[in-house]
């Protein structure tokens, strides 16, 4: 355990403090991508992962993840040294408080992310079992085989992935990001998809506040995985923010190649998709190539958007296009193009590498692919078995906010017609020069008037529309999923 001065604890905390900011960014992120009626489930889904995790992780999920491997094997850590955390009420040098408050954020976010294949239909109580479940038998060992590292002066025998196979990843692009992307691909194959039939995203602008709250986290998210305060931690930060500007352009220049538009959603999905990539990989490309894995990372996740479409899975919030397909995207980058002059020193194939990273990046994604989504499969398979995990088809047409949370995001009645015209009628009479603010007409002159036919939300008539109606991380009719919102 190397020794943090006063300066490196302060940045940890520091770090610990930006990705709590994860949490609420999400949950704006996924609310204002869903409809209206699906809000407060979603940002209770996100915020309820710090629940169960906490139960969970303090209990024994940090041993698992961190704790010496068992038998030896790099499989999972064992729980026992670091049962209830009891081991951070001692100052002892260990650390042991301050790295299981950022290993625990660690872990919540990872379990967050998977609600995308579950949104707007599954029982929030299901969900919490499910998180539990998970965090234990899919999250647990995936972090242990990528965090824990072997000490041969101690004896400590690490995670197999990182130790024995001596892949590269800088800050969990597998173990959360690719972990997070098949599972919730799996929950949403076990789920089905809804029977509402295509939504639109509610509220853009709601949505990119939580973009920037994520980016403001991801930059505590991996400066505070360099472990210090130190240039590593500074090299990290710029590279992340270097991802931001290539995972946005990427995203806006296929829009504009497609539709001839681009959009604030695929700006915003463009931005997670780049920071996605630069997660495995910051440490080991130059600033410049930063730009170019956030934009590499953004086309693949706009690819895989296209790919799910075809496929009507509703994973309505993309966290397989954006974090499992960006995550594999940044890995391969390094693999390819790492740059021995980034602190990583990881040589690409294409400067002359050891041929071995052709084989033990690709080993690690396939396993992490396939670990997740079967383990995940399985364990909402089981539960929905043994009790259906999701709502019935009444509170799903009611909308789950309303019906299982008896709550609303938005106070319609405020809004209403009826509302709207006494307030109108209300306001002081012009004064000057300025023109009277016209008042409804009279309900015969309404009664006399031809009524035009609605416009079915099906077939919008503008471009405009067609871009709104997209999959909150589509946008476009190429790249928008067909499943239901």
């Amino acid at each position: 355990m190397n020794t943090l001065d006063a300066a490196d604890i302060a940045w940890i905390l520091t770090a610990i403090a930006l990705v709590s900011l994860m949490f609420p960014g999400l949950a704006f992120l996924y609310g204002g991508m869903l409809g209206q009626g699906q809000v407060l489930n979603m940002v209770m889904m996100v915020m309820g992962s710090l629940i169960v995790t906490a139960i969970v992780y303090v209990g024994i999920g940090h041993g698992l993840v961190v704790g010496d491997s068992l038998g030896g094997l790099g499989i999972i850590g064992n729980p026992s040294g670091y049962f209830g955390l009891q081991g951070g009420m001692n100052d002892d040098g260990e650390y042991e408080a301050l790295w299981g408050a950022f290993f625990y954020l660690f872990a919540a976010i990872s379990l967050a992310l998977v609600a995308s294949g579950a949104a707007g239909r599954m029982k929030f109580g299901a969900w919490l079992v499910f998180g539990a479940i998970w965090l234990l038998l899919v999250y647990a060992p995936m972090a242990h085989w990528v965090f824990a590292l072997s000490d041969e002066e101690t004896g400590v025998v690490g995670g197999w992935m990182r130790n024995n196979l001596h892949f590269h990843d800088f800050a969990g692009g597998t173990a959360i990001h690719m972990n997070a992307g098949a599972s919730g691909l799996a929950l949403a194959y076990v789920l089905g998809p809804r029977k509402a039939g295509m939504g639109r995203p509610h509220n853009l602008p709601l949505m990119m506040v939580g973009v920037g709250l994520l980016v403001a986290g991801w930059l505590g998210f991996n400066g505070g995985t360099a472990g210090s305060a130190s240039f590593l931690a500074t090299y990290v930060v710029l590279t992340s923010l270097m991802s931001v500007a290539g995972g946005a352009l990427g995203f806006i220049v296929i829009e504009r190649i497609l539709t001839k538009k681009p959009t604030m959603l695929g700006m915003g999905t463009g931005i997670i998709a780049g920071l996605v990539g630069i997660t495995p990989s910051a440490d080991a490309v130059s600033p410049m190539q930063a730009v170019l894995v956030g934009f590499c990372a953004s086309a693949a996740a706009a690819w895989a958007i296209s790919w799910k479409r075809q496929h009507h899975i509703d994973d309505s919030l993309d966290v397989f296009a954006v974090h499992g397909i960006a995550g594999i995207a940044g890995a391969l980058f390094v693999m390819l193009f790492g740059n021995p002059q980034a602190p990583a020193g990881v040589v690409g194939i294409f400067r002359g590498g050891d041929i071995s990273i052709f084989w033990s990046e690709p080993i690690a994604i396939v396993v992490t692919i396939a670990y997740s989504f079967g383990m995940t499969w399985l364990i909402a398979t089981l539960l929905n078995k043994i009790t259906p995990i999701r709502i019935n088809s009444e509170d799903e047409a009611g909308g789950i906010d309303l019906m299982i949370h008896a709550e609303s995001a938005y106070d319609m009645r405020t809004f209403g017609p009826s509302q709207l015209s006494k307030a109108m009628e209300q306001r002081p009479q012009a004064s000057g020069k300025e023109a009277a603010v016209p008042t409804p007409p009279p309900p015969s002159a309404q009664a006399t008037a031809p009524a035009s036919a609605p416009e079915p939300e099906s077939e919008p008539e503008s471009e405009s529309e067609v871009l709104l109606s997209a999959d909150p991380a589509s946008v476009s009719a190429e790249l928008q999923p067909s499943s239901p919102r």
